[in-house]
């Protein structure tokens, strides 16, 4: 079975754009996998032919790719993903505790689905959220410091149609196909919403503008990188925002001083094991 001829005629018009950005067309292959998911609320076997045939690859290639990443799907999916954060922090906050009280109000466990098809549960590795611990996202929007009782209100009020509101980014949870085709890169208009950084992350730089704290060795007089001199840290955060590669002052130290060497080159993709 294959898509249906409309069907077929726009995800490979989608996928022109989507092949456009990169020097290499199995490049691509990444938000292709979301694009076919987006259609179906899977990678189905129809969605691996249409990469492959789009890249040139043999479906056995597209099929490797697609089961080593957790974000695909290889099975309908709820319209809703919660993933309990159960990492090291989030589990000793509370995350197992909130997974095993979803799992048995839901009556289904990790990458099972409601039988109403609105919530996938699933166990989720560490997202960079510590310092909200402990975590719950909902189609991988933010839903921080929840207990089993906050987070069971959750799932009821995704159950019963009510609007979620995220603790941060955006200020609304689209579906998990909505949420696929972001993620191969088409803009839903959401990226501004919503307050970004705030809380618990701040509080290291509240404090240290509250004492005056600053940064040796990174500046020198004429604020170039490099002298002795001392720069705020609302300029070094501001400056490390615009340019993430930048130095850090762990980075700058002298040699024998507990400095190292930075590494460069671009960030491989890391597995999401869930």
């Amino acid at each position: 079975m294959t898509f249906a001829p409309e069907v077929d005629q726009r995800l490979r018009a989608d996928a022109a754009q989507i092949v456009a950005r990169y020097p290499r067309e199995r490049s691509a292959l990444l938000p292709l996998l979301h694009l076919v998911q987006s259609e179906e609320g899977y990678v189905s076997p129809d969605g691996i032919e249409l990469c492959a045939d789009v890249l040139d690859l043999t479906t056995a290639e597209v099929s490797g790719v697609a089961t080593f990443y957790t974000q695909y799907k290889r099975h309908p999916n709820g319209e809703y993903t919660v993933g309990v954060c159960t990492n090291t922090l989030c589990a000793i906050m509370g995350g197992d505790q909130i997974f095993d009280d979803l799992a048995e109000h839901l009556g289904v466990g990790h990458d099972e689905t409601t039988e109403d098809g609105a919530i996938t549960l699933e166990r989720v590795e560490c997202n960079a959220a510590c310092d909200f611990a402990p975590v719950v996202m909902v189609n991988w929007e933010f839903f921080d410091n929840q207990t089993p009782r906050s987070a069971r209100q959750l799932v009821d009020d995704i159950q019963a149609g009510r609007a979620v509101v995220p603790t941060r980014g955006a200020s609304s949870v689209c579906t998990f196909k909505q949420m696929s085709r972001v993620l191969a890169g088409f803009d839903d208009g959401r990226g501004d919403e919503g307050v970004g950084a705030a809380g618990a992350t701040l509080v290291g730089l509240e404090l240290a503008h509250q004492r005056g704290w600053s940064v040796d060795g990174l500046y020198d007089g004429d604020g170039g990188r490099g002298g002795s001199s001392r720069a705020p840290v609302e300029q070094i955060a501001e400056e490390h925002v615009s340019d993430p590669d930048a130095p850090s002052a762990h980075d700058a130290a002298e040699p024998g001083q507990g400095g190292r060497t930075p590494a460069r080159g671009k960030r491989g993709s890391a597995r999401k094991d869930s």
